[in-house]
């Protein structure tokens, strides 16, 4: 007979840090494929030229976003003593982002 699993806790607020980790992690990385995109055609098109330094702040923003997330949900995963600092950058970067987002 096989072990029983590992006791891992999914809170529905973890579940909610999960959906954002993937949410922020699929712009982030729909962002940096984008640069990429931008970076391999920016000599035959200059107009790409012009937005790229707006395109490598935005990956900038929703990566350290993604990041932030992704401990935010470990350590809620894991209930670790420091999961709270993470959470509160990711609250604040969150805010941070709508704030300079918003029209």
């Amino acid at each position: 007979m096989s072990e029983p699993a590992e006791d891992i806790n999914f809170r529905p607020f973890t579940v909610l840090l999960g959906i954002c980790l993937g949410t922020l992690f699929s712009i982030a990385f729909g962002l940096s494929v984008v640069c990429l995109v931008f970076w391999i055609l920016g000599d035959e098109e200059p107009r790409l030229a012009a937005e790229f330094g707006s395109l490598i702040i935005n990956t900038g923003v929703f990566t350290t976003l993604a990041i932030c997330a992704g401990f935010s949900f470990f350590g809620s995963l894991h209930l670790a003593i420091w999961r709270h600092l993470p959470m509160a950058f990711l609250w604040l970067g969150l805010l941070l982002a709508g704030r300079y987002y918003w029209p």
